[in-house]
């Protein structure tokens, strides 16, 4: 079927017991920015591929390497940990996010992974870009997620709609008792948003009990957008819907 969605595993690695993030394009590219973020800031290694006939017919190019649309990376950290990374650079037909999501879940289960999480961006009426950084919410698939969240005093998601790939994964995650947790970080729509990203990172952050350096961030927006109108401009000749133009790839 034209909306199956193939895992290409480049190097077999163990991982039992791995966090898992799906970074897929959202509002403020918040998923985006942190995937790639975390794939630089903890030296993760690629280690396989998302491939379908649905995806966009190109290829990202990163100092002189093709790199397929979506990407899986991995590593194992001093600490012990070991982190799991999908990183998209396209926002998914609404067609293909089930498939996506039954490929993710399927992997991650059949890989021995304990936990999965979607970071997203929430639109939030009425604040301006001025205001402080960004706040961040989760919601968790399990009772035992959301014992997680409490413990850690990370606030949580009440009342709402999580769409796309997020909110299948929590639904897959309650209908198989995995545990899954959303992310929201509060995000501006018109433009990626540095600190929304960063506020989801420090959530990441506490989850797993790993350092990660966030600072940097809070100066990329400018950066990041330029970034993001460049690419836009050089894939709309190669993507006939523009809604599924290509995000940059920010860190990776």
């Amino acid at each position: 079927m034209d909306n199956d969605v193939e895992i290409i595993v480049f190097e077999d690695m163990d991982l039992t017991g791995a966090t898992v993030i799906a970074g897929f394009p959202s509002i403020g590219l918040v998923s985006t920015i942190v995937a790639n973020y975390l794939i630089d800031a903890l030296n993760l290694r690629q280690i396989g591929a998302l491939h379908s006939a649905q995806f966009p017919t190109l290829s990202v190019v990163h100092t002189g390497e093709p790199l397929s649309p979506v990407r899986i990376y991995a590593g194992k950290l001093e600490s012990g940990e070991k982190i799991v990374v999908f990183v998209s650079e396209f926002k998914p037909r609404p067609n293909l996010i089930n498939s996506l999501s039954d490929a993710i879940m399927k992997w991650v289960r059949e890989k021995g992974c304990i936990l999965l999480i979607s970071p997203e961006g929430m639109v939030v009426e009425g604040k301006s870009s001025e205001e402080k950084i960004a706040d961040a919410y989760a919601i968790g698939s399990t009772e035992k997620a959301r014992a997680m969240l409490r413990e850690k005093n990370i606030p949580e998601f009440k009342n709402g709609i999580i769409a796309g790939v997020s909110g299948v994964l929590l639904n897959k995650g309650k209908h198989e008792k995995f545990e899954v947790i959303s992310i929201l970080a509060e995000a501006h729509p018109n433009y990626p948003d540095a600190k929304a990203a960063a506020a989801a990172l420090n959530v990441i952050a506490l989850l797993i009990g790993v350092e990660i350096n966030v600072v940097p961030l809070y100066d990329e927006a400018e950066r990041i957008e330029k970034q993001l109108q460049k690419f836009h401009k050089q894939a709309k000749p190669m993507v006939s819907n523009t809604s599924q133009i290509p995000q940059p790839s920010m860190y990776g």
